[in-house]
């Protein structure tokens, strides 16, 4: 399983998102039909912009609840104060995907940041 984590600031398109996207799987080489998820935490639940991105690759947003996204939060390569103070962990991204990603995922690389938006790549254990 391939999970894309999603962080944002309040009011980004769906174009940003998708964009951001694109550009996180580019650097590892990768594309949009190798992701299995979106993830995001959730405070991000009523951002239309990221379920629009789902709806328009066809993948499920999963929304990360805050004790799974604490629990990841160790495996993350990024910091963000902003993200530690609003959402309990360095990298929103980062640790939705991991924890979408389940026991023992891994990030491809610390998270992109393009513009307004975050996106990180998270592969499952039994991918590796």
């Amino acid at each position: 399983m391939m999970v894309a984590g999603i962080g944002s600031r309040k009011g980004v398109s769906v174009e940003d998102v998708l964009a951001a996207i694109e550009t996180a799987l580019e650097a590892h080489g990768l594309t949009m039909t190798a992701l299995s998820a979106l993830a995001t935490a959730v405070l991000k639940k009523d951002d239309d912009a990221i379920a629009a991105a789902g709806r328009a690759l066809n993948l499920p947003v999963i929304i990360v609840d805050d004790m799974a996204l604490q629990a990841a939060a160790p495996g993350t390569l990024s910091h963000s104060e902003l993200s530690q103070e609003l959402a309990g962990t360095p990298s929103v991204s980062e640790a939705s995907a991991l924890a979408v990603a389940g026991a023992g995922a891994k990030l491809l690389g610390p998270r992109t940041v393009l513009g307004p938006v975050t996106c990180a790549i998270a592969i499952s254990g039994d991918a590796q």
